[in-house]
């Protein structure tokens, strides 16, 4: 079986992660399990950058097959704000997933609604061979006031998806391992591993 490190200690990310690779024949393990506690700082301008920064870097403190992803949520009405920075969009120190939530809705008072948006994912796989490969996925929607679900991390909760008349969170494991951005850049990163 082959052995591939999960460049995050998001523990959203793992899980679907997990979920999307199921059945595949693959070890996957976490950096909390090989106890590598180095940090890649994401300063890069893009997806691609951060995502290849990170794999590159735990696949040469672990010697294995390392996948890492850079995320985001890209609002056309703030040109495509947060993007690469959704992670760190509130202004708080040690900011939670509610506080950046807080902090988008507060960005979009008064701007024209529907708030059109879209979560992107880039993967980066880097190989011990020093080969590194990406894929990506995309998913669209909008952005919606009122929180709602619970099956899911960062900005689901406010992420609507008129096609399936919920948000991110309301979505159960099986909907969104088939139309997130993850689950969009895990089907093509398949092919890779």
């Amino acid at each position: 079986m082959k052995k591939v490190l999960i460049a995050t200690t998001n523990p959203g990310k793992i899980r679907e992660f997990r979920e999307l690779f199921a059945e595949m024949s693959l070890d996957l393990v976490t950096l909390r399990d090989l106890k590598i506690a180095i940090e890649v700082v994401e300063d890069g301008n893009s997806y691609a950058e951060n995502a290849a920064k990170k794999a590159l870097a735990y696949a040469a403190q672990s010697g294995l097959i390392t996948l890492a992803d850079d995320s985001g949520l890209e609002v056309e009405a703030l040109d495509g704000a947060p993007g690469i920075h959704s992670a760190r969009f509130s202004p708080l120190p040690g900011a939670t997933d509610s506080d950046r939530r807080s902090a988008l809705l507060k960005t979009l008072e008064g701007r024209p609604t529907p708030w059109r948006a879209r979560f992107h994912a880039t993967i980066a796989i880097a190989f011990p061979d020093g080969r590194l490969v990406f894929a990506e996925g995309e998913c669209l929607g909008e952005i919606i006031v009122e929180e709602r679900g619970t099956n899911g991390f960062g900005y689901d909760p406010i992420f609507y998806i008129p096609e399936m008349a919920k948000s991110m969170a309301e979505l159960s494991t099986e909907e969104k391992n088939q139309i997130s951005h993850r689950a969009q850049a895990a089907k093509a990163a398949k092919a890779w591993l």
